[in-house]
């Protein structure tokens, strides 16, 4: 099984520092459902890990993050794509819980649900937290330059090995 992980906010959708509230906010970075429909006609398996601590910090709650997933699922019908699931942790970084990126208890999850070991299964993330999880567990880091992108890869000391494109269609384009 092929299998790919992206993150949501600033690899598939654009970001906000105001967070992604509610669907009218969820607005697709341009070229990333049609790199995700790549994917999949390629066999992929394609899985969304993403920090979402807006709920933690009560800015939305959860019937509103699914409406908001439900709008990308929508989007991503709509131009042939499909992710297969979507792994989110809903606490702040105060919860030090072990869900939340950096650390890799979603990535294990994602492990566990799909029975697969994530060594060299590309990871696509903006910030360092997501290269960080994706290097802790063996998987090839992929920093895309949207979203936080371009701040992270000026800040340095990404994982070693991590791979630098300027969006998740390059990614993809790379990967094919």
């Amino acid at each position: 099984m092929k299998l790919i992980i992206l993150d949501r906010d600033g690899v598939i959708n654009l970001d906000s520092d105001q967070f992604i509230k509610k669907p009218e906010e969820w607005k697709p970075i341009p070229g990333s459902l049609e790199a995700i429909a790549r994917l999949n006609q390629a066999d992929y398996r394609v899985v969304v890990a993403t920090n979402q601590s807006g709920i933690g910090r009560g800015l939305f709650d959860m019937p509103m993050l699914n409406a908001i997933h439900d709008k990308m699922h929508k989007s991503c019908a709509l131009a042939g794509a499909r992710i297969d699931a979507v792994f989110y942790c809903p606490h702040t970084a105060e919860s030090r819980c072990n869900c939340r990126k950096p650390k890799t208890g979603m990535l294990e999850e994602i492990a566990e649900r799909y029975n697969v070991s994530l060594a060299g299964v590309p990871a696509v993330g903006d910030s360092l937290r997501d290269l960080q999880s994706a290097a802790s567990m063996g998987a090839q880091p992929y920093l895309v330059l949207t979203g936080k992108g371009l701040k992270t890869q000026a800040a340095g000391d990404l994982p070693e090995g991590t791979r630098v494109f300027a969006d998740l269609a390059t990614v993809v384009a790379e990967l094919l």
